[in-house]
């Protein structure tokens, strides 16, 4: 029986590369699916493939990898890729969680399969379950590095108001009136900021609710959302969103 395997990867390069690999490596392998986004991934898994392995990036375009259990149960063994993700790391270790760190070798996938062909069917239902385990309870990220002039300095999510997205570039606006580039889009800092603290207001803003001073009835029962500082354009919450920000703010 070939072994079906799902890679999930967002680099074009790298999933090739892993491909090549678990080819060399497992000359039967079926890559039964090779997807790069969260939302790709979490449609595939709602089918119920019958899958012995998924190799899954933590970084995708559109987000943390981890996003897909909010969506999904995944039964399925996973292997993580990571070019670097110190919590990531620092849990499998814990919980005997296999990961690779890129870039992938030979030997790395190899340690891997070998570690899952040696799970009883039991063992690979308890891994699974701490893989879902791990990914419910990650924490979510505080502190973001930025270039400022010729400086990379740390910003923390509770020093920002908000963040705006303008032409396929992200600014974090600070509530003391700083403003600093991010290299992540809206999607992926949604899926790493704590979502008490911060709501995905449209497609333009992510907002801090400190910095919400209070809120207007606009057009087509949607909401108008005032912060405490001037923002580059009127921030107006859709009606499907309108439920969503009132318990939000409520909390």
């Amino acid at each position: 029986m070939p072994m079906r395997v799902v890679i999930i990867e967002d680099e074009t390069a790298a999933a090739q590369n892993l491909t090549a690999i678990l080819r060399k490596v497992c000359p039967d392998v079926e890559i039964v699916e090779a997807l790069d986004t969260v939302v790709d991934s979490v449609e595939f898994f709602r089918s119920k493939p019958e899958l012995d392995l998924v190799f899954m990036d933590i970084h995708l375009a559109d987000g943390s990898s981890f996003r897909i259990f909010d969506s999904v149960e995944i039964s399925v063994p996973i292997i993580f890729t990571t070019a670097y993700d110190q919590y990531a790391i620092e849990a499998f270790k814990v919980n005997s969680i296999d990961y690779l760190l890129k870039p992938i070798n030979e030997e790395g996938v190899k340690r891997a399969i070998n570690k899952w062909q040696r799970l009883t069917s039991v063992e690979r239902n308890e891994y699974s379950e701490r893989v879902n385990e791990v990914a419910q309870n990650r924490p979510a990220e505080q502190t973001f590095l930025v270039h400022f002039r010729d400086k990379i300095i740390p910003l923390k999510s509770e020093d920002v108001a908000f963040f705006h997205t303008f032409e396929e570039r992200v600014t974090a606006y600070c509530h003391n009136g700083d403003k600093y580039q991010i290299d992540l889009t809206l999607e992926a800092l949604q899926s790493k900021l704590p979502s008490e603290d911060f709501f995905r207001a449209n497609r333009q803003f992510i907002i801090s609710r400190k910095s919400v001073k209070d809120i207007s009835v606009w057009f087509g029962s949607r909401l108008s959302a005032n912060l405490t500082l001037e923002t580059p354009e009127r921030i107006v919450v859709p009606k499907a969103r309108v439920h969503d920000f009132k318990e939000w703010l409520k909390r």
